[in-house]
């Protein structure tokens, strides 16, 4: 428990894989020649070069979970029976976040605008896949420190939206990370700008 910790210039390698099923390749059914895996291969590591990998997240106590809501530390509380099951076995949860940055964004803005619509759309998928990998690396980081003390994060990931937790708690875990020191905003319908950004909710058992 204590401040949020933010991690700056996560470097990861783009998730080449993940990457081509989010541009809709099959590797058994999707014919593709050698120079487009090429010409691809090179738009993915260029948008890799623009992305600024950060994150952040926040250790809390769970003080009482009623299978209904959840109360939190720091005044924190989250109504989700969806959630309120994801951390039935949890004493603790962990906020995170991760963004891209901007420069990505411009970037798919300046391919759209120059008619490089191919480009624009591999930017855009490893932008998203090096968004969620960079939550896997700092979900990876929280495992580190946790081992110490003989505990884990649950597998998987809870996120705003989901469910029925409702999109407008991403206002909430935005405000408590902090994000705007990273440049992360929202708006009124509780979107976080740039895209390229997400919040998750993980448990400490």
């Amino acid at each position: 428990m204590g401040s949020v910790i933010f991690l700056e210039k996560i470097s990861i390698d783009p998730p080449r894989e993940k990457i081509y099923q989010r541009l809709g390749y099959q590797q058994r059914t999707t014919a593709i020649s050698a120079g487009q895996y090429k010409e691809t291969d090179v738009d993915i590591h260029k948008a890799a070069a623009i992305i600024s990998l950060s994150g952040m997240f926040l250790r809390l106590k769970i003080n009482r979970n009623d299978g209904e809501k959840i109360f939190l530390s720091d005044d924190l509380t989250f109504n989700s029976k969806k959630l309120s099951f994801f951390l039935r076995n949890c004493g603790e949860a962990i906020i995170m976040g991760a963004t891209a940055g901007n420069a990505i964004m411009e970037a798919i803005k300046e391919k759209s605008r120059l008619d490089e619509l191919a480009a624009a759309v591999i930017y855009d998928a490893t932008a998203s896949e090096m968004t969620d990998a960079a939550l896997d690396w700092v979900m990876d980081y929280c495992n580190r420190l946790l081992r110490r003390e003989g505990k884990a994060l649950l597998p998987s990931r809870f996120s705003a939206g989901y469910a029925d937790f409702k999109l407008e708690n991403q206002k909430i875990i935005h405000e408590k990370l902090q994000m705007e020191k990273f440049g992360v905003k929202i708006n009124s319908s509780c979107l976080l700008i740039p895209e390229k950004s997400v919040t998750a909710i993980g448990g400490i058992y």
